[in-house]
């Protein structure tokens, strides 16, 4: 029985290692950082002790390896390297430039962390891998994502960066960032589980407040590899990529390198009309979900005279809508910094789509729509001139500024309306008129944020009297982890006000994430 059931589970490690997906991000590369989720038999190396161990496969589902994998990517993409799923691609780059990330639960040979590695072991060449345990990261893909990552720059030659205040005194050894939802960041070498951007860092690690570390600088400078060749002319004057337009719509793919990276694109209209560009990072999920680059376009005219800069503040993305007389256009795009983040680590790939719409003699000659946001709710007003009389109007919205659905059919003297989003994010509102002769006009794209849902959870940040305080609008489930991932309380709730009792657990910062109505929720909290 005892060897039946030794074959029943060497066939169930079989078959989650034949089910892992293989993967890479940059296969001409011959620098190599592979994820291994599949399990491993560590031998020959001082891990443990320098005694010979398996580790089990990463217990997360594809869909789990696949994010895992296109966030360490992303993280990894201005570089000439190749992160990769794929052992055989591992085994074939050279020994002195590859890591082994193993990514396991078996966690109990080394306490108290999310991972481990030896700082600039990436050319030992000895075969010494790097480890990361989801079981103390709340099985979340994202945190394992992030401590990939992390754990990545450590063999590659970096310590954490460390916080500070004014007077120079070290607050804290892992810099836990700053801001919130999408354009909140942290350094890749700090603790950037809590926010969205986690972007690499020119600033100070525990060694002290003025002992900066220039991450670009160490990744590129010591490992045998250096930034990935330049996609596009960074000059307007000298071979930008031409936009083809197909349909009257077009799609360009490109990748911000370094901070002084710029990727010029030129646009020639032979009629006047409208531009509608939109240009997007690289994200695992709405609202630019794992993005690391921050966009700002400059559209310039045919002299390379600047027309307008587009970067808006509460976005990583960025949008042109304007109307262009027959002639010579260029689009610069560069990464930016925000209010959480400079320029320097604002790196990464996008894409930029859009359509152009010549002008034709239409009755309609003004369609303005405008919109604020009140409490939960958008209020929505337009101006229209037309020389006909409307036969329907039709309010569209969007939640990723390309697909668009009617949310409202209004009568052809309606000019106001309101409406509740269904969904936390930033919503794209635009509106179709219809004349008595069936012409169809489309007004200006607006933007408005909706944040009242992602408010459907309350999370207390301090824990006062042992207890954590939650309200939530609707039913939830959650878990609570200490910041090495231990998972310390986990359960369900209805909706309402209730309380996590935290009396055994010591002062320190915890993390808690809360799923309620699809949302996923996760918080930092303090117990003092």
């Amino acid at each position: 029985m005892k060897k039946l059931i030794t074959l029943i589970i060497l066939f169930f490690q079989i078959a989650i290692a034949v089910a892992q997906p293989k993967l890479s991000s940059l296969p001409s590369a011959k620098a190599t950082l592979f994820l291994d989720f599949d399990g491993q038999y560590v031998q020959g190396t001082t891990w443990n002790g320098g005694k010979s161990f398996y580790c089990e496969p990463s217990g997360l589902t594809e869909a789990q390896i696949t994010e895992v994998f296109h966030r360490v990517s992303e993280d990894y993409r201005p570089f000439n390297i190749n992160i990769t799923t794929d052992s055989s691609v591992y085994l074939a780059a050279p020994l002195n430039q590859r890591m082994r990330i193993i990514v396991t639960p078996t966690s109990d040979w080394y306490k108290n962390v999310g991972g481990v590695s030896f700082t600039r072991s990436f050319t030992w060449g000895d075969g010494t891998p790097a480890f990361v345990f989801p079981d103390r990261l709340a099985w979340s893909a994202k945190n394992v994502a992030e401590c990939c990552s992390h754990e990545g720059g450590h063999t590659l030659g970096l310590s954490h960066q460390a916080r500070y205040n004014e007077n120079c005194t070290l607050v804290t050894t892992y810099n836990e960032g700053i801001g919130s939802g999408e354009i909140g960041w942290a350094p890749v070498m700090g603790n950037s589980y809590g926010r969205n951007v986690s972007g690499w860092n020119n600033g100070p690690t525990p060694s002290g407040c003025t002992a900066d570390q220039d991450n670009l600088s160490i990744i590129t400078g010591i490992n045998g590899f250096t930034y990935r060749e330049d996609d596009h002319s960074n000059d307007p004057q000298n071979a930008p990529t031409k936009i083809i337009l197909s349909n009257d719509k077009f799609d360009n793919p490109g990748i911000i390198t370094t901070n002084s990276d710029k990727d010029a694109f030129e646009l020639d209209l032979t009629q006047p009309g409208r531009l509608v560009l939109n240009a997007r990072p690289f994200s695992v999920g709405p609202n630019n979900e794992g993005a690391n680059l921050d966009i700002q376009i400059t559209l310039l005219n045919s002299n390379y005279e600047t027309i307008k800069v587009y970067n808006p503040s509460y976005t990583l993305s960025a949008s042109i809508d304007t109307g262009l007389s027959q002639g010579k256009y260029f689009v610069i795009l560069e990464g930016s910094g925000s209010a959480n983040f400079s320029n320097y680590g604002s790196l990464g790939s996008y894409s930029i789509s859009g359509s152009f719409t010549a002008d034709i003699v239409m009755p309609v000659s003004l369609l303005q729509l405008k919109g604020n946001s009140h409490g939960g709710s958008h209020q929505l007003s337009w101006d229209i001139v037309c020389d006909e009389k409307l036969s329907n109007q039709e309010l569209q919205a969007s939640y990723n500024g390309r697909d668009f659905g009617a949310i409202a059919s209004l009568g052809g003297n309606d000019r106001t309306y309101n409406f509740t989003p269904n969904q936390p994010g930033d919503v794209y509102y635009r509106l179709k008129v219809t004349t008595a002769s069936g012409q169809s006009s489309f007004s200006n794209i607006i933007v408005l944020k909706q944040t009242e849902i992602v408010k459907q959870v309350n999370v207390s940040s301090m824990v006062r009297n042992n207890q954590l305080q939650i309200a939530a609008a609707q039913p939830y489930t959650y878990m609570l982890a200490d910041m090495n991932g231990k998972i310390l309380k986990k359960g369900n709730s209805g909706a309402g006000y209730s309380v996590i009792n935290m009396s055994n657990s010591p002062n320190g910062i915890y993390v808690i994430q809360i799923t309620c109505n699809s949302q996923r929720i996760i918080e930092r909290i303090v117990k003092l």
